[in-house]
Formats: C-alpha cells, sequence, structure tokens
C-alpha cells in the first residue's frame, strides 16, 4: 500500500491537539495525511467517495464506533476492492477498537499505518454493512437512550444504570432466527450478532468472536428467567464462552453461523452499532475478507483458534 491515507475526523474532535500532532509527526515521516471533518449526516460517505477518486485506499476513522460503521457503509457500498481502514479511536466507547487492541492513544494508533493491513470480515444485513456488532431488543433500547453525560461520567457502567431504572420497561421481543446447522424461535430480552466483541459501551455480547473466521457469533438472551438478573447479566462484562452450537450457554443461546436469516412478527430495530435499522425480516451474510484493517501485530481479535 503507498504511504498516504485520508482521515476522516468525527466534528466533535476538531480541536483535538493530540491527533492534530500526530497527524503532523506521520507527515514528516513521509506519509501523504489529508484531513477532512465531518459536520451533518452524510459526510463521512461524500468523504469516502473523495478520498477514492483522489486515489486514496486508506481511510482513517477518528471518531468512535459510529464513525467506524459510517465510513465501513460507505467502502463497501463504494464496491471498490483492495481498500483499508485504519482506525483512531476517539468516541465514548470505542468498543470495537477497544477489542481490536487499537491504541487509544492518537500517534500510537497512527503508528500502525506502518504495518500493512490485514483482511477481515464484514458483515451484509439487508442492504447495510458493518463490522463490529448488531444488536436488537431491551438492550439496544437502553444504549440508544443512555444519555452522553451518563456515558462520559461513568462509561459502561452507564449503561446498566440506565438498564436498572427502566427495569419495569422491560418488554420481551419475539424472533425465529435461522441459519446453517441452527434455528431457535421464541422471545427474547437482547440479541448480539457479533463480527466484533463488545458493543455499547462494554457489553461483551460475543465474547469469542473473530473478525477474520468467516462467521458471526450469535448471543440470544431468552425472556425465560429472573428479568432482574437478565438485565444485570446483559450489561455486565463477560457473559459467557464457549463456541455455541444453538444451546443455551449460561444465560445466553449461542451460535456461530456464515448466514442468518431473522423474522419477527412485529417490526424490531436491528442496531448498527448507532445506525438503527427497523424491519420483521433480515438477512445477514459473512463477506469473508471484505476490507483491509490496520491493526497490531497481536490483535486479540483474529488468528484465534476455535
Amino acid at each position: 500500500m503507498e504511504r498516504k491515507a485520508l482521515l476522516i475526523l468525527h466534528g466533535k474532535q476538531a480541536a483535538h491537539q493530540a491527533l492534530r500532532e500526530a497527524v503532523m509527526s506521520r507527515r514528516e515521516d513521509g506519509w501523504d495525511l489529508a484531513v477532512r471533518v465531518t459536520w451533518e449526516g452524510g459526510d463521512a460517505e461524500r468523504y469516502v467517495d473523495e478520498a477514492l477518486s483522489l486515489g486514496y485506499r486508506t481511510i482513517i476513522a477518528a471518531g468512535g464506533d459510529g464513525s467506524v460503521r459510517d465510513i465501513t457503509q460507505a467502502m463497501m457500498a463504494s464496491g471498490k476492492p483492495d481498500l483499508a481502514l485504519a482506525i483512531v479511536p476517539m468516541g465514548t466507547a470505542n468498543d470495537f477498537a477497544t477489542a481490536a487492541g487499537i491504541p487509544e492513544d492518537p500517534a500510537e494508533a497512527l503508528a500502525l499505518l506502518d504495518r500493512p493491513p490485514r483482511p477481515v470480515d464484514v458483515i451484509q444485513v439487508n442492504d447495510s454493512y458493518f463490522l463490529n456488532m448488531a444488536t436488537g431488543g431491551f438492550g439496544t433500547e437502553v444504549t440508544t437512550q443512555t444519555s452522553e453525560d451518563l456515558k462520559e461520567l461513568l462509561g459502561g457502567a452507564a449503561y446498566l444504570l440506565t438498564g436498572l431504572t427502566r427495569f419495569a420497561e422491560v418488554r420481551p421481543a419475539e424472533g425465529h432466527f435461522r441459519g446453517p446447522d441452527f434455528e431457535w424461535q421464541g422471545e427474547f430480552l437482547a440479541l448480539g450478532l457479533g463480527n466484533g466483541r463488545q458493543a455499547g459501551g462494554g457489553q461483551r455480547l460475543c465474547p469469542e468472536a473473530c473478525i477474520d473466521d468467516g462467521l458471526m457469533d450469535v448471543a440470544i438472551l431468552p425472556s425465560d428467567m429472573d428479568l432482574l438478573a437478565g438485565v444485570r447479566g446483559l450489561f455486565n462484562s463477560g457473559n459467557g464462552n464457549g463456541n455455541g452450537n444453538g444451546e443455551r450457554e449460561g444465560l445466553f443461546v449461542r451460535a456461530r453461523v456464515s448466514e442468518l436469516e431473522i423474522e419477527t412478527p412485529e417490526p424490531m430495530h436491528l442496531n448498527l452499532d448507532g445506525e438503527p435499522l427497523k424491519d420483521q425480516r433480515f438477512k445477514l451474510k459473512v463477506l469473508p475478507g471484505a476490507m483491509g484493517l490496520v491493526v497490531g501485530e497481536e490483535c486479540p481479535m483474529m488468528g484465534v483458534e476455535k
């Protein structure tokens, strides 16, 4: 890959001095680093299109999980081959970057550009794409309604607090899940479909997921349990391990599949790292090695024996 990249910075971080210094340092090292700052919805897509038209093949997402998803969506929708994504974690949660072992320090994150990108999977759901995780059910409602102020004060614990305060509002969803050698139907409190391992500020719904194995991890939290235990289990880390084959593992039903179809009797929100989809039918498919990702030599979510 050429030593050139376009960095798309979330507008909230436009005055970040450490990032500015890190960009200038990389330029002094011979990197062609262009910078664009988002202001409103659709900017990320516009800047990706601009980058590709100018010959950039590496795009840097400087923001949180929502920025990573927006840029992944635009890169995949472009249909261009041999594209790579780098990440400078600058969001509230940074779930994907945390699980992938990408440093929070901007200079350290940009230093990874010297490493060749590694092929990773992307998941397509209907006409959208995501790199980290899709979630549904009560957990999705809580993560989308937890205030930014509370997240800044408490971090990931803000979701648990919000979930407990809204305990009386817990309502299960119902769905029918079908994939290769996997089928489950029933009522559930929460759903995680993971290419990555965590979402919502540290909810490790899919703690064994890998981003280069051609599979997505499925985690379903059935509603046939003590609701308080279910809510606590959902918003605490470490929700069980193991490959899963559609059987119960602790609180969750788990599976690992290359494709999945979900049907619900009523429209359900599926949250793709902050981008909500609403439908009664979702078709998900893993696209193996669909894009490159700039990570360190020791990335916890890559090359793990299953």
